[in-house]
């Protein structure tokens, strides 16, 4: 199954995040609310390949503090070296989610985050810029 999204608005890396969140919407429909992140990610991967989009998962990125590296952290996806993806299966979406995918875009340098909450009857996606 392929979704098509139609919406009028227009935003960087458009396309490719409609290309993303039909992905996301086929694992949805298919498999439905109710199990645990790892089971969504991986039907993602395949998913994304089958869109034919390429991807990283687990990248690693540093955090950085007056230019000095103070940790790393790992990146749910990557996708086309442009949007990261933060997938969850959780009751609802908080502040603290959408403020974690705000500083990986900022560490990463990336301006495009995607946040895809599986664990709802209707796949929950949100869009973060940096």
């Amino acid at each position: 199954m392929r979704a098509i999204l139609k919406d009028s608005r227009s935003y960087p890396f458009e396309s490719l995040s409609r290309k993303i969140i039909g992905a996301a919407i086929d694992v949805h429909a298919a498999l439905g609310p109710g199990f645990l992140e790892t089971i969504y990610k991986e039907a993602f991967k395949l998913e994304l390949a089958e869109h034919g989009l390429k991807y990283e998962c687990q990248k690693e990125i540093k955090i950085e503090y007056l230019d000095v590296q103070i940790g790393t952290h790992r990146l749910d996806l990557v996708v086309e070296n442009q949007v990261v993806v933060e997938l969850k299966a959780v009751k609802e979406l908080t502040e603290i989610h959408f403020a974690q995918l705000l500083s990986y875009l900022k560490a990463s340098g990336m301006k495009i985050g995607l946040l895809l909450n599986f664990a709802k009857p209707r796949l929950e996606i949100r869009r973060v810029v940096n």
